[in-house]
């Protein structure tokens, strides 16, 4: 099973959380992400960024696709960056929530909430992809098709730009 998951997918910016959680379900479960991902070929690199707005531009433009692991306000922030980006027409790249035991149950409800309020289009609300397992998600993900309406082209962002906000210097 080892790397079968890359068949659609050559780079995968995976979001998580600083430290492991209280329990030993999410440190499988990144472990179970890990050996579906790994195809046995280099992992990673370094790259020094200036701020935090180009780490995320630059993980949006090198990644084929976005996972979010369990985690805390950091991951949600990066993980719901990238959901905007895509209703938006930044990218058209699939978004995960690998939903370890129901972690992220309370988030979906309230993404379900969005729609049924009217804060959310119902064909925006599937951007966001979630499975209980690495195989189940990483299935989901390589069977993604954009179907929701974008705010803007895809062809009206440049992603080169997205870590340059304006400011008087610079404006855009």
């Amino acid at each position: 099973m080892e790397g079968n998951s890359l068949r659609k997918f050559k780079r995968v910016c995976v979001f998580c959380g600083s430290n492991s959680g209280n329990r030993q379900v999410f440190s499988d479960a990144a472990s179970e992400l890990g050996n579906e991902l790994i195809s046995g070929e280099t992992v990673g690199e370094v790259r020094i960024v200036s701020d935090m707005h180009e780490r995320k531009a630059e993980m949006a433009r090198e990644s084929d696709a976005f996972i979010a692991l369990p985690g805390g306000y950091g991951t949600m922030e990066e993980l719901l960056e990238m959901i905007t980006w895509s209703q938006l027409g930044i990218h058209k790249k699939p978004v995960g929530l690998l939903n370890v035991d129901g972690y992220y149950n309370s988030l979906l409800a309230l993404f379900d909430n969005g729609v049924e309020e009217g804060f959310i289009k119902p064909s925006a609300r599937h951007i966001v992809l979630s499975a209980p397992t690495a195989k189940d998600l990483l299935v989901k993900m390589e069977q993604y098709t954009p179907s929701h309406d974008h705010v803007a082209p895809h062809e009206s962002w440049q992603m080169e730009q997205l870590g340059n906000y304006p400011n008087e210097q610079n404006p855009k």
